[in-house]
């Protein structure tokens, strides 16, 4: 339970608006919408490749290498970090 002196609601804009909302409601807004926005920006890079590689053809120049890496994820970096640290 949360202390009585911590608002239960949150303040959330949508558009020009500004709505109270339950922050348990909020937050799984925000965790959609996050998974929503890294879904696209994994399309949009994966759409990149591909297009910088036609280009490349394109142009008569060889294939760019290292460019179909991937990002290593949050819970990567924390074992990277893990493992460096010692």
């Amino acid at each position: 339970p949360l202390p009585s002196s911590l608002p239960e609601k949150a303040m959330v804009c949508f558009g020009n608006m500004f709505i109270e909302l339950p922050k348990a409601k909020t937050r799984e807004m925000l965790r959609q919408d996050q998974e929503e926005l890294d879904e696209e920006i994994n399309n949009l890079r994966k759409e990149l490749r591909v297009k910088v590689n036609r280009l490349y053809e394109a142009q008569g120049k060889p294939e760019l290498k290292g460019f179909n890496l991937n990002p290593m994820s949050a819970e990567e970096m924390k074992l990277i970090n893990r493992i460096l640290e010692g």
